[in-house]
């Protein structure tokens, strides 16, 4: 959320930020009329009690004189009903004030290139050289069901469209995966945690998922809760509502969990595969830092990610999005995409972002400097790294022509010795 001072001081430069982020610069001009009606409603409520107490004072001092108070006493009664009228009047215009302002998105750090869409994002490292094959790759869907060990048949009998069963040591790669890219952020210092896969109403408020992607998300009926879309929420909040020290700083988190997305809008996209499912699994990254440690920070998380994809000898790039694309809550992003042969292109693996103080103005996070004032903290989230995704770019860029799928040498060890998925008979 936006320090509403913020928007006073610097309503062009808000305007302009929506603007560059395809968002409507309206809501800047509503959210500073609502304001100027809460600083009047507030002055005229502060006005009439002080006058009221004023009167009351005095009809004390009639009486204690024994002398008439009712003219006195009829103007405190009129003053304390028109007080309550714009008591209530006040409480309407916050809350359109406060729905308006978690409606509006970050500022963008001054660094993000502007553009309209993804076609903008500013490619700035590539690592890898793709795979030339002497056959023609065959995809990630093809290559796990020819193994036997990519069901999305038996998955649809039972659940439905975009969901999977993963089966043999296709499945124990999944769980090989997680465990690898844990090992790799504990030994960078950060905490593991496993977090509830459940999340409250006030929780994905505080991370920005509510109200803007309501329709993103699997709500359980009757209740205020809803699945997680991606452990960021659950591992973020639990800082919320609390105050920290400096020398506390920074929290460094990874956790892995499943994450439930779903997916409205994307009917007819990656409708075949691994790449847009309603459940998938993440190992995540999550900070709370010191704004002083935001930056550098960042970059670590993103060394992290890409350290990763590099041990794993997948091809991948790293871009930095454009204004149009990056995320509501962010100031700036970075995704790193890693290459599919069959596609002929990158795609998304990781989005590394920096939300400076967006979520922990929602989420009431905030730390004591060295100078005792009180600040927000910065958060930071990240995937490290999308783990279905990881493994379907493993079958796609280590196919065989005979329908073999060899393992990158890191995974050796954490598939118990075994080198190869071999098609089960």
């Amino acid at each position: 959320m936006l320090d509403i001072k913020k928007i006073e001081e610097s309503s062009e430069l808000v305007k302009k930020c929506l603007t560059n982020r395809n968002s409507d610069p309206g809501l800047v001009d509503q959210v500073l009329t609502l304001n100027a009606k809460r600083k009047s409603l507030t002055t005229s409520v502060e006005t009439k009690k002080a006058e009221a107490n004023k009167l009351s004072r005095e009809v004390g001092e009639l009486k204690k004189n024994k002398q008439d108070a009712q003219g006195l006493m009829d103007q405190v009664v009129a003053l304390k009903a028109s007080m309550a009228s714009d008591e209530a009047t006040l409480s309407e215009v916050l809350a359109e004030q406060n729905a308006i302002l978690l409606t509006i998105p970050n500022l963008l750090d001054s660094s993000v290139p502007v553009g309209k869409d993804e076609e903008q994002n500013v490619e700035y490292k590539k690592w890898g050289v793709p795979r030339a094959f002497d056959f023609t790759p065959a995809d990630h869907a093809d290559v796990g069901e020819k193994l036997g060990m990519l069901d999305f048949e038996s998955a649809a009998k039972v659940t439905g469209a975009r969901f999977v069963f993963l089966k043999n040591n296709l499945a124990r790669l999944e769980r090989a995966l997680i465990n690898f890219m844990l090992d790799h952020h504990l030994a960078n210092g950060f905490e593991e945690v496993l977090p509830p896969f459940i999340a409250h109403e006030r929780s994905l408020v505080g991370t920005g998922n509510l109200p803007k992607f309501k329709d993103q998300l699997f709500k359980l009926e009757g209740t205020d809760w809803y699945l997680i879309p991606t452990s960021e929420v659950t591992v973020t909040n639990i800082k919320r509502d609390s105050t920290m020290e400096e020398k506390e700083l920074p929290y460094r988190y990874t956790a892995y969990s499943p994450c439930f997305r779903s997916e409205a809008g994307s009917h007819g996209r990656d409708v075949k595969g691994l790449i847009r499912m309603h459940q998938f699994n993440k190992v995540e990254m999550v900070c709370i830092t010191a704004p002083s440690q935001s930056d550098e920070i960042h970059k670590a998380m993103i060394q992290s990610a890409c350290t990763i994809l590099e041990k794993l000898e997948l091809p991948y790039r790293a871009v930095q999005l454009c204004s149009g694309d990056t995320g509501f809550a962010s100031q700036k992003t970075t995704d790193l995409e890693v290459w599919l042969p069959t596609q002929g292109k990158y795609r998304e693996i990781s989005s590394i972002s920096n939300c400076g103080d967006f979520q922990a103005r929602r989420a009431n996070i905030r730390f004591r400097n060295a100078q005792g004032k009180m600040e927000f903290a910065h958060t930071l989230n990240g995937s490290g790294l999308a783990v279905g995704r990881t493994l379907l770019a493993i079958l796609e860029n280590f196919q065989q022509k005979d329908g073999r799928v060899m393992l990158p040498a890191v995974l050796h060890n954490y598939m118990g010795g075994i080198k190869e998925l071999i098609p089960l008979k």
